[in-house]
């Protein structure tokens, strides 16, 4: 089991204390978390418990994921536990070679938040490995004149372990000539030396067998042998010797093939053969790296050196002479670096996505710089290149954590290309370039836009239902279902429960329908209040406006007022007199039309008269007046067929109907008025002669009646019973013309007295109505021309028969100037322009309805108040003559010439001198 270090070498204090200075300090301190295990754990132990030392609890675990950020999968993490497990075989001489201390430091990664951890994790070394020996057997070659203290190296062995668990002895068999030594080298191997204790002589013994064990110091020990045949030459006086005992030698790693490292020199004072010198390697089989020339004793190199395999190689040379004496030396050859190494840049730790509401100073990458030189060559440091919202901080010795250093934001920047530079400081410095795609994630951080701050449409009426009448349209620049956008209306000035019968909105197009079609005349303008809502979470909303303006159409065609026809469908007819000037007022049509703008701008036109060129008719005013007198070939009866259109396109008109008689006085137009029978249907004939024939059948047997009756009362009674029958006497009879109120005819009646002479005059019987002292009512003669009827005192007209007949007062009549025409031209201009502003429009027409509708069924005093029609009680005390066009002139008064107009108005023709026309209505006479 692996046992937990703390930080800083507080693995000495109390380990009670370890888990809660280790939870509060360790996001703050660089020092790595420390472990120490043997080598050679089996697969699956537990060397720590990691989450417990970071200060994580077990609930955390599942969130947080914990887990291990490493090159080679040594270690894993248990997810439930959060303990450190060895995943793969621990060899510390395969993973570290001969470094005196091994450790395998990587990064523990845990999200949310994103932070790294470092942890090393120490592998122990243990006696697993025997020493071994090259060779199972050396054999040495010693001659027998051989001086005592000689020293003959012998072949080493070789142990991976390291520390106490290495090689640390050898020993010799015991025996009489020989004896051993240890040496040991600059790297700290051990090697053995055989030293000749003894003279030799080959006559008494020619061979020794000697058995040299090499030991370590493991717990249990471990030792291997080798067996040496020492062979007793005959006598060569003086063997080789080298110049030197030990050669040291410095060579560049990067020197080529063939580089020359040393040359050894050796020597002997023999002659002759005994004088022949050999070199050659002891353990040749081993050395690959190096060649050397026998004869000059030349090592020259063979491959390319490497200082990151082998710092230091160390080579034992024999020299042998003719005679078979040999002389030995060390080679040691020190490997100097170079910077040949490219800094390598390694990312252990990378996100496939970081989201952009990702805080200031939060983890992005752990990565790792490898740089095999050593010394300067291996010193790397890191930079960013570009321009971008990270930085790098230095975590531990070559590791660096990549942060978050800005505001990110991915619709304006979706991926990011960190290149991140290493270099070290070599001479000349080597650099190499790593770069990574950083994917941003999206956050719905984006409401949608629409692409109009506020939308104004225009719709004619009576538009069909389901019409597209609007398009409103949002983006939205996040992506997925934040980018997804649904439309609803959200408020409007109509009523809520009336909304959906008027529009809907298409949740996804956003196209906007009318549910019903619209009708300028109820419905003018309204206002939508329309919501483009995202589909993230949470979700965000815009508004607009969406205003809907309904376009006037011309759907309505000019309704007449004035003239207006009788109950029976009859036009009525107006008198015009005889003596009228030219620019005689005649009559005055009255229109209106229920649209607006040019579609309510009226015209007036004559499409048929009797008489053309005899009268003209105001194209903006609908004045009828006389264009000339009239002639003696003029018809006293002429008929004007005027049609009204409005501005609209197409334009659509109504017509009207005028019935003009030129005459003076009533009685000429009651000839006339009986004379215009209307045509029956032959249904109605038929039962007119059954009724004739049932009266002249009833009055036959009346005429009987009475004739027996008079036969009877001639006998019987005296003759001044006839007297009633005698012609010269009077008698009061009804009335001729029945009167009719509701068409216009003033509340008054009269009788007709039958005389000698067979004229008919017209009397004055009585007023309908009760008159108040000085109240002054409107009369008639039988002439049908009207005058002032007082009931004061003061008027002592005949009862029976009228002498004098007064003109009509014009002081009551309009001027010119205020008589506006149908327009709203109040200047009388025949080509008067419409007013441009619709409300003014509005307002004109509504009081154009209002004061026309009163003046033609006499429902309310023309007068009003002074100066006012009437208007300021309707519309307010603001709304008087000085303001809104008079419009009492579109009001014919029957039995007059002129229109109504103001005490100070003036009347613009001159008055006729015969009498004022009357009205009266044109139809059947009543038979009797």
């Amino acid at each position: 089991m692996g046992s937990g270090a703390g930080l800083r070498g507080w693995a000495e204090r109390p380990p009670v204390l370890f888990p809660l200075l280790l939870s509060l300090f360790c996001p703050a301190l660089s020092e790595p978390i420390r472990y120490r295990i043997p080598e050679e754990m089996p697969e699956g132990s537990v060397v720590g418990n990691l989450a417990k030392d970071l200060g994580l609890s077990v609930r955390e675990l599942p969130t947080r994921k914990l887990r291990v950020g490493s090159e080679k999968p040594y270690f894993t993490m248990s997810a439930e536990r959060g303990e450190l497990l060895v995943s793969s075989r621990l060899d510390r001489e395969q993973i570290c070679g001969k470094k005196p201390v091994c450790a395998l430091e990587f990064e523990a990664v845990a999200e949310n938040p994103l932070n790294f951890y470092h942890v090393s994790v120490e592998i122990e070394d243990i006696n697993d490995h025997t020493p071994k020996f090259l060779q199972n057997s050396f054999e040495l070659q010693i001659s027998e004149s051989t001086k005592p203290e000689a020293r003959f190296i012998l072949g080493s062995a070789q142990d991976a372990d390291i520390g106490t668990n290495s090689l640390q002895n050898y020993q010799l068999s015991p025996n009489d000539h020989f004896l051993l030594v240890n040496k040991e080298k600059l790297d700290g191997s051990r090697y053995p030396e055989l030293v000749l204790k003894t003279p030799l002589d080959r006559e008494e013994q020619k061979s020794y067998r000697l058995t040299l064990t090499a030991l370590d110091c493991g717990d249990p020990p471990l030792s291997s042998t080798a067996q040496i045949q020492v062979l007793v030459t005959d006598a060569n006086d003086n063997p080789p010797v080298f110049s030197q005992e030990l050669y040291r030698v410095s060579l560049l790693e990067n020197v080529f093939p063939g580089t020359t490292v040393t040359r050894v020199m050796a020597t002997d004072q023999d002659e002759g053969v005994n004088a022949e010198i050999t070199f050659s390697f002891t353990e040749a089989g081993q050395i690959t790296q190096f060649d050397l020339n026998s004869t000059t004793g030349e090592i020259i190199t063979r491959h390319m050196l490497d200082f990151e395999e082998v710092k230091e190689y160390s080579i034992v040379l024999e020299a042998r002479d003719g005679g078979g004496m040999i002389a030995q030396c060390t080679v040691e050859i020190e490997v100097l670096d170079v910077n040949d190494n490219i800094p390598q840049v390694i990312f252990q730790s990378l996100p496939n996505l970081i989201m952009e509401d990702t805080r200031l100073g939060t983890y992005i990458a752990l990565l790792k710089i490898r740089d095999n030189d050593s010394g300067d060559n291996g010193e790397v440091t890191c930079k960013l290149g570009g321009a971008v919202p990270f930085k790098l901080l230095t975590s531990s010795r070559n590791t660096y954590k990549l942060v978050t250093d800005g505001i990110l934001d991915r619709e304006q920047i979706p991926e990011y290309n960190v290149t991140i530079t290493a270099t070290d400081r070599g001479k000349p410095p080597f650099s190499s370039s790593t770069t990574i795609t950083v994917h941003i994630g999206d956050v719905n951080d984006n409401a949608p836009v629409f692409q109009q701050t506020a939308y104004l449409v225009h719709v004619p009426e009576n538009n069909p239902p389901g019409t597209s009448i609007a398009h409103v349209s949002a983006s939205d620049p996040d992506l997925g279902p934040n980018s997804l956008i649904s439309y609803s209306i959200v408020a409007s000035d109509l009523e809520p429960g009336a909304l959906s019968s008027y529009v809907s909105v298409n949740p996804q197009s956003g196209v906007v329908f009318a549910q019903r079609a619209f009708d300028h005349e109820h419905l003018r303008a309204f206002q939508l209040t329309l919501q483009a809502r995202d589909q993230g979470s949470p979700a965000l909303s815009t508004n607009v406006s969406l205003r809907v303006l309904v376009t006037d159409r011309n759907d309505n065609a000019p309704r007449v007022l004035y003239p207006a026809l009788g109950p029976d469908g009859s036009a009525l007819f107006d008198t015009v007199p005889r003596a009228a000037q030219p620019g005689y007022l005649v009559t005055k049509v009255v229109a209106v039309d229920a649209d607006s703008g040019h579609n309510a701008w009226l015209s007036y036109h004559v499409l048929q008269a009797s008489e053309p060129g005899l009268f003209s008719l105001g194209l903006r005013t609908g004045e009828v007046r006389t264009a000339r007198a009239l002639g003696d070939r003029d018809s006293t009866r002429q008929r004007l067929l005027v049609a009204v259109r409005d501005g609209g396109q197409p334009p659509l008109s109504a017509t009207a109907t005028l019935l003009l008689v030129f005459a003076d006085s009533l009685q000429e137009v009651l000839p006339d008025v009986s004379d215009r029978l209307t045509p029956s249907d032959p249904q109605a004939e038929l039962q007119f002669y059954l009724v004739v024939a049932l009266a002249l059948i009833s009055v036959l047997f009346l005429l009987a009646v009475i004739l027996a009756v008079a036969l009877r009362l001639r006998r019987s009674s005296s003759p001044t019973t006839w007297n009633c029958f005698q012609p010269g006497l009077c008698t009061k009879t009804g009335p001729v013309v029945p009167p009719i109120y509701s068409e216009g005819t003033l509340p008054y009646s009269y009788n007709v007295c039958v005389a000698q002479a067979g004229k008919t005059e017209f009397s004055f019987l009585k007023c309908k109505e009760q008159l108040s002292s000085g109240q002054d009512v409107l009369c008639g003669d039988s002439s049908g021309a009207l005058f002032p009827f007082s009931n004061s005192s003061e008027s002592t007209s005949h009862p029976e028969t009228l002498t004098a007949q007064a003109p009509p007062n014009t002081d009551w009549r309009f001027s010119q100037a205020q008589r506006p025409g149908t327009s709203g031209s109040q200047n009388g201009d025949e080509t008067g322009t419409w007013p441009n502003n619709q409300f003014d429009t509005e307002m004109l027409q509504a009081m154009i309805l209002a004061s026309a509708s009163e003046a033609a069924d006499g429902s309310s005093t023309l007068g009003g108040g002074a100066g006012t029609m009437g208007l300021s009680a309707r519309y307010g005390p603001q709304f008087t003559l000085q303001h809104v066009p008079d419009y009492r002139q579109n009001v014919y008064i029957p039995g007059s010439n002129a229109t109504l107009t103001n005490a100070a108005g003036k009347r613009d023709g001159k008055a006729p001198a015969g009498g004022n026309g009357n009205k009266k209505k044109s139809g059947k006479k009543e038979k009797k």
